[in-house]
């Protein structure tokens, strides 16, 4: 099987650890990947005050971003963390879940069990599910 149309699901998760939803732009999920950037933005808009993004007024620095960073209430931080665990988590899997799709559609395995299937077979020799072989012409 040629790797043309594998995603990599450590590369999704990495992505999504630097930002929720990042993993999911690579796998081209944009639905999901607008739900995980809106959940961050919700959870930050919601429960940080704005007392604590006050540093960012004056424009964004990295003495700012350190200010705003050291403001942040820890169960907010835990939020936000199991927000960014959960998002790795789903792209993880949405891309191992593509990878296994594209190995069925591809015939090199069985849709019903996953086991490698034999090219001249038009049945799983494992499982003995009936794969859908050619359309044969009718008389």
């Amino acid at each position: 099987m040629s790797d043309t149309g594998r995603k990599r699901p450590w590369l999704a998760a990495i992505l999504a650890f630097i930002y929720p939803g990042l993993g999911h732009v690579y796998l081209r999920e944009w639905l999901r990947a607008v739900l995980w950037f809106g959940l961050v933005f919700s959870a930050t808009a919601l429960l940080v005050e704005e007392s604590v993004m006050a540093p960012l007024s004056d424009g964004l620095s990295v003495d700012a971003l350190l200010a705003v960073s050291q403001g942040i209430p820890t169960e907010t931080s835990m939020v936000l963390f199991v927000i960014t665990v959960f998002s790795m988590a789903d792209a993880f899997y949405m891309a191992t879940r593509e990878n296994v799709e594209t190995e069925v559609v591809e015939g090199t395995k069985c849709p019903n069990c996953g086991k490698e299937l034999e090219d001249d077979l038009d049945f799983c020799h494992w499982c003995t599910t009936r794969l859908d072989g050619p359309a044969e012409p009718e008389r």
